[in-house]
Parts: structure tokens; sequence; C-alpha cells
């Protein structure tokens, strides 16, 4: 980083590469330093979960415990594979999404940001384990919605990508039931197979467990801290992702490290792709965006020009990467356009492929093999974003765990937590979260293992405390609805500040 100097004061910054002026290098190091605060407040909001059990049956002391899943936070965050972060990236409004770097585009990311975080403080200043990724992708569909009336849509929530938010939405509502379910299932289980009365006890004030239930719990702890970071920590991912790619698009439109194997596939299966459209009339590339742009926005079938703008968009793909070895030769100032034409390309793909455009065997092989290709030049993070988020995610976990920890121990069953409750609950959201990991799906960690706790008093005949569900259960059910008014209300406010100010 170096900065300029212009009549004795510093005008404009230099990063990675590209010269900034000095108020966009200010925005951006406030938008990154938001989405970090953003996964701060996920740490002591969301991981107090996993340590809820190792603190409250004292086989770990507190700041033992903390510091312990802050680690494996962290090693989670650092080996995940970043399918969540595009996962979530995808729900975002497509024209945001393409012009990120606009005024719009950070009153986009500032709202969404604020809007969860506000919720998540606010739930945790009361106790209750609510959920971070429903409170982003509440925030997310405010904006969305709001940026449809703004932008004068058609249809109100036109641009919202529904498909991938219904998808989401039913892996963040399955997995608490999952996880009561199964949870209690465990703990049935276990009592059938293991003829230990003291792994069925509440714990005893200031009295350690023995050392083999420690070592259980240690180990439920560990893996839960693990499947938190590797899932949690990708939102604030994609969202840094999202920010630099707006800000510094000759840096990070395109993955620069990625091999000439990878370019080379690209360029093969965009060409693969062009056979398999046609010998369709091609319309001039900036029509064929502005075409693409509005079919994958709406939800309206294909229409006569659709295929004509695709093929037109896939041509000036093609135009960049004939003869170039790797994406670094591609020139610096062509590296936004051609991310946002592949954009344009995959959305308008899937889309297609969605309705039955492709089919027949062999176009749809060549639909998913260049689904497959764009991945590797697009879907990337860099290792010291990964670090970011994980320090970050790290840091929070140690503060403010206390207030989630008594409510998961104490208040969700009128019986202190056993043992094996603990371990039952702990081993169930370690499996679903590492589930849907692999799946590139966001879940809740907060709900999946505060209704495994719930399943195993349930299973245990101990009885739930409806004062404390009652509450968990208003604060679930709230969250989506208070976010997308908060997303909302922010976004319309940002966009009327932009107006007044004369930015576009």
């Amino acid at each position: 980083m170096s900065a300029a100097a212009c009549g004795g004061g510093v005008s404009s910054v230099s990063l990675f590469g590209e010269v900034l002026q000095l108020h966009a290098g200010i925005i951006l190091l406030f938008a990154l330093g938001l989405a970090l605060a953003f996964e701060f407040v996920n740490g002591f909001h969301d991981t107090a979960n996993a340590v809820a059990t190792v603190i409250y049956t004292h086989s770990l002391k507190p700041m033992q415990a903390v510091v312990w899943s802050g680690l494996w936070n962290l090693i989670g965050v650092l080996t995940s594979s970043g399918a969540v972060a595009f996962g979530v990236v995808s729900l975002l409004p497509v024209e945001l999404v393409l012009n990120v770097g606009s005024a719009a585009g950070f009153a986009m990311v500032f709202s969404l940001l604020t809007s969860a975080m506000v919720w998540n403080l606010g739930t945790w200043y009361f106790g209750l384990p609510a959920s971070s990724s429903h409170a982003l992708i509440g925030s997310i569909l405010g904006v969305g919605l709001a940026n449809s009336v703004f932008a004068h849509s058609r249809v109100f929530g036109e641009g919202v990508n529904w498909g991938q938010a219904y998808e989401v939405f039913a892996s963040l509502l399955i997995s608490p039931v999952l996880g009561f379910g199964l949870a209690a299932l465990l703990l049935v289980l276990l009592k059938r197979l293991i003829k230990r009365p003291e792994m069925f006890r509440s714990a005893e004030p200031g009295k350690a467990p023995p050392f083999w239930v420690r070592a259980t719990l240690l180990g439920t702890c560990t893996g839960v801290s693990f499947a938190h970071g590797s899932n949690d920590g990708q939102k604030g991912m994609g969202l840094i992702m999202l920010i630099l790619i707006g800000v510094l698009p000759a840096a990070f439109a395109l993955n620069l490290q990625a091999p000439a194997a990878d370019l080379q596939e690209l360029r093969a299966a965009s060409q693969a792709l062009d056979q398999a459209l046609g010998d369709t009339a091609a319309d001039s590339a900036e029509e064929a965006r502005g075409t693409l742009s509005a079919f994958v926005r709406s939800t309206d079938r294909p229409a006569s020009t659709t295929r004509p703008a695709l093929r037109a968009v896939n041509a000036e793909v093609l135009a960049q990467l004939t003869g170039r070895g790797t994406f670094t030769e591609v020139p610096r100032e062509a590296r936004a356009t051609l991310r946002r034409d592949l954009y344009l390309i995959e959305q308008s793909v899937t889309k297609l492929g969605l309705l039955g455009q492709f089919a027949e065997p062999a176009k749809e092989a060549v639909r998913k093999r260049y689904e497959a290709a764009l991945r590797p030049a697009t879907r990337f993070i860099p290792w010291w974003v990964k670090l970011a988020v994980a320090v970050a995610l790290g840091l929070g976990t140690m503060i403010g765990w206390k207030r989630i920890v008594v409510t998961v121990g104490e208040k969700i069953g009128k019986q202190h937590l056993s043992y094996a409750q603990g371990a039952s609950a702990e081993i169930v959201a370690m499996v679903t979260i590492g589930a849907a990991d692999a799946f590139g799906l966001p879940v809740s960690t907060t709900h999946v293992l505060s209704s495994g706790v719930a399943g195993t008093m349930f299973a245990n005949r101990s009885g739930v405390n409806m004062g404390t569900l009652r509450s968990l259960l208003l604060a679930w059910v709230l969250t989506l609805p208070v976010c997308v008014f908060i997303g909302a209300g922010l976004f319309a406010l940002g966009l009327n500040i932009i107006a007044a100010a004369g930015t576009r």
C-alpha cells in the first residue's frame, strides 16, 4: 500500500497495484471493517453455543474453552471450501452484484451487514441464541425487495434469486427439526449402550466430570467449533470478496493464481457452449448484456432474443480468453467486464437448465461442464481473506459468551444439562453443519444446537422450560421479518442519501 500527495495532502492510495482516490480507499476499509465486525459478533453470538456444554459441565475453565473453540473456528475457516460463501452471494440482487462498485452496491453491503449486526447484538444482550444466518439472509432479502421497488421492477421482488432463497430456507428450517429429533434419538441410544449413570446426571457445581466424559465433551466442542468456522465463517468471506471485486476489480475480479489449465478448460467449455447454442444471430454486446440481465432478474421464460444474447456475450468472453495463457494476461481494464460477462452467462445458463432448455443429454453435459469450468476462475478466496475472517471469528468467540452459555445450560430445560445431553446435542450439530458445508448450504449453528438440547430434554423427560422456549421461538420467528424490514429500510435510506448527494 502506498499513498500519493497532492497540495500537501494525500489524494490517492495504491492497493494491490490499483490506484484509488482517497475517499474510495476509506470506503473500502470501512466496508471491510464492517464485514469483519459482523464475523466478530458472529463469533461471540453463535460460538457460545459450542462452548456451552464444556463450560457448564466444568470440563474446561471458561477461558480455556473459548480459546480452544476460537482456535478450531479459525482452523475451520482456513480449511473451508468457499461454497457457502458464494451460495450467500447468489442471493443478492443481480444488478447490484453486477455493479457492486457503485454507490448503490456499497449501500447494499452496508445495509445488510448493519441490519444483521443490530439484530445479533440485540438477541445476544437478552441471552437468546438466535441465528446469525437467518439475520444475514433476512437482511439480504430486505435489500433485494427494496431494490425491486427503487429499480422500478415490473414485479415486487423481481431480481431476488428466489430459487436459491427457497433452497436456503429449506436448509435453515429443516436443520433445527433434525437437531431436535436426532439428538433425542441419540440420547435414547446412549442410555441403552452406556451403563454409566454418572454420564446422565446433571453437572455438579464446581466439580469436573470423569476424564473420559471430559474427553468426549471436548471432542464434541472441537467438532462443533470447527464446523461453525467452516460454515458460518464463509458468509463474511463472500461479502468481503464482493467488496474487493467492486473496488479493486483488476486484482480480484478473476483468479490470477489459477493455473493455465483452468483458463484453457474455460475457453474449451465456452467454445462447446457456443456450438450448443446453435447458429443464432448475435446481438451487439451491450444490447446482449441488457437482454441477459433482464432475463436472469425476471421470473419470465426465455424470449426469442435470449439465446442470441447469450451467444453474443459468450463470444465476448471467447475473444478475451483466446490467445491468453493465464488470467494475468487479460488486460487489467478488461477484467471487471469479463467477470460480469461470466456472471451473466452462468446465471443465464443455470436458469435455462432449470427451465429445461438443455434437456438433451449432450447439451446438459455442456451446461454442467461450463459451470464446473467457471468455478476456478471466479469462485476463489485469497488466503489472507480467510485469515482475517478466522481471526475476527476467533476473537469474537472469546468475548460475550456467558449470556448464551447460561441460556443453553440452564434455561432450556427444567433440569440442568447432563453430560450425555450436551454430548448428544453437539454430536448432532457437528454432523448436521458438516453435511450442510459439504453441500454449500448455510445453516444455523444456534438453531441446530439449541434444538438438540431441547430434544435431549424431551427424550430425557426432564421437561422443557416453556418460558425460555417461547422466548427462543419468538426470536427465531421474528429474525427473518425484522431483518428484512431493517435491511430494506437502511437500503432505502442509503439510496435516498445517494440521490440527494447526486452520487451514482
